[in-house]
């Protein structure tokens, strides 16, 4: 055997080396120091769980070593008891010992045997989540091109048709197949929401953000207002916070009657900024809090309202909140309105005091005004 082999091989057996040297040493107490060998055949036990620990032997290997071990200690104290120098009794605690090492090993191999099928079942989990996720992208990519190709098949079939029936019906097909395109483009959202290099991160001015958002949305008739939004900046991708903000007035709209109030703010808490959209429209019952942040929940057609929509805004303020380490909760009841919070980390540059509500009126879509008092109370 050439030296770099026995080094190899003396790198890789490394601690039963150690062990089987230490056992000797502990047996040569034993034979040389009767009247003291407790202590040494205690520790020849000690150092092989010790040295199972490291090395987790298989189960033949461990049975060799329990075995090797036991005839080795027991034959020292059963030479000892025929030559009168230690009593009978003394030679009982061998197998006990033994017997409580083995109950040791089976316990760890038992534990072992349940943390590896956990590990496979949570590596099987990834792989599904993964294959899910994959699917998502690779279907809502490819759908596209089609969808679009027969949308505007559809369209030129209404605008050319003479027959009335026949343009009633392209506008069917219009209409639908431009709410599975909006279907299709969530979708893709909220797969690659949480891939990696999804988001691009930077700097986001909160009051810019909010007033930004209103001036988008202004148009609609509502009683729009804002509160209170303190001069402080999140650390976020924009473009996806914008996404979220978007689907949060996107469900308050929707929720809300044409004379109703909705009220976009922010405040700084600690190291977070939580962004509000508050409205005064339907409410959500406390049983359906919980589960409204599903895919696919659709909580105006369960209290017997249409409801428009996918289900899938909500979901995609969750998935955008959590891809920003942040979160998103609510506080409703029904009849009487909801306040939706988006809760984001703040950038740590950002300056963390709130400007009172009252003070500043922003120019909001058309030159209209629109004061920062806080115009629903609750």
């Amino acid at each position: 055997m050439s030296v770099s082999r026995f080094l190899r091989l003396a790198r890789t057996y490394r601690v039963d080396i150690v062990w089987v040297t230490f056992i000797a040493l502990n047996l040569l107490a034993m034979r040389l120091i009767p009247h003291w060998q407790t202590i040494p055949f205690l520790v020849c036990w000690l150092t092989l769980s010790a040295a199972y620990g490291f090395r987790l032997w298989h189960l033949g290997s461990t049975l060799l070593a329990v075995g090797t071990v036991t005839l080795a200690t027991g034959g020292l104290i059963g030479w000892q008891v025929l030559k009168g120098k230690q009593d009978a009794d003394y030679l009982a605690e061998v197998p006990l010992i033994a017997l409580m090492f083995v109950i040791m090993v089976w316990h760890s191999r038992r534990r072992m045997a349940a943390m590896e099928q956990m590990r496979r079942v949570s590596e099987h989990n990834l792989l599904l989540l993964d294959q899910q996720r994959q699917f998502l992208q690779d279907a809502s990519h490819e759908l596209g091109t089609p969808i679009a190709i027969a949308l505007g098949h559809a369209e030129l079939i209404e605008q050319g048709a003479t027959d009335q029936a026949v343009a009633a019906d392209a506008r069917v097909a219009v209409e639908e197949l431009q709410r599975m395109r909006r279907l299709t483009s969530r979708l893709l959202l909220l797969a690659s929401t949480d891939g990696p290099g999804s988001l691009h991160f930077g700097p986001v001015d909160v009051e810019e953000a909010v007033v930004e958002t209103l001036r988008r949305w202004n148009h609609l008739p509502r009683r729009w207002s804002l509160g209170p939004l303190p001069e402080a900046r999140v650390e976020a991708d924009v473009d996806r916070l914008t996404l979220a903000l978007d689907a949060l007035i996107e469900n308050a709209v929707e929720h809300t009657d044409e004379d109703g109030g909705i009220e976009l703010g922010a405040r700084v808490e600690g190291d977070d900024v939580v962004l509000t959209v508050a409205d005064s429209g339907h409410g959500i019952p406390a049983s359906e809090l919980q589960r409204i942040f599903g895919r696919f929940s659709r909580i105006g057609a369960a209290r017997g309202r249409k409801a428009s929509g996918f289900g899938l805004g909500l979901a995609i303020v969750k998935a955008i909140a959590e891809a920003h380490h942040g979160s998103v909760d609510v506080r409703s009841a029904e009849g009487e309105g909801s306040v939706f919070e988006l809760r984001l980390p703040a950038s740590p540059a950002a300056a963390s005091t709130a400007s009172p509500a009252g003070q500043r009126t922003f120019a909001v879509g058309n030159g209209a005004g629109i004061a920062a008092r806080g115009a629903l109370q609750r």
